[in-house]
């Protein structure tokens, strides 16, 4: 696993205390798990979406992640509906532990306000969250 000084944490993406990143653009918020669930989990051998159209809560389970260590549920951290998943992590799904902010994106939710979104943490409180859970686990 990387130390809290390795790890990538994008200052333009909001998070969820449960590590998955969150980007809106317009009505639509990309989820994906960010770089210290991905390390965290080791490799990323399957990844289960939900099915376009699919409804998303707020910190409801909406799929999960299966590594070499163990399964762990992804969270929204929006309510919406999911309008797009990314079908590529069916055969590759390596690409959340390779690329996670970029090829390795989860879902796009659709999200009626940006209410949930804007609640979220920024990166700096992000990295102070993860940052208490570094010291614990020193």
């Amino acid at each position: 696993m990387k130390t809290f000084e390795e790890l990538d944490i994008r200052k333009d993406l909001s998070y969820a205390k449960t590590h998955e990143w969150a980007k809106m653009t317009g009505n639509l918020v990309r989820v994906g798990v960010d770089d210290y669930a991905q390390s965290a989990l080791g490799d990323i051998v399957y990844v289960e979406l939900p099915s376009v159209g699919t409804a998303a809560n707020a910190g409801a389970a909406f799929g999960s992640l299966e590594s070499t260590k163990a399964v762990s549920d992804l969270n929204s951290p929006v309510t919406g509906k999911i309008v797009a998943v990314n079908d590529a992590l069916s055969d590759s799904p390596e690409l959340v532990n390779a690329s996670p902010y970029e090829d390795g994106w989860l879902v796009d939710i659709e999200v009626p306000d940006s209410k949930e979104f804007d609640a979220l943490l920024k990166s700096d409180a992000y990295s102070e969250f993860v940052k208490t859970l570094d010291d614990e686990h020193s």
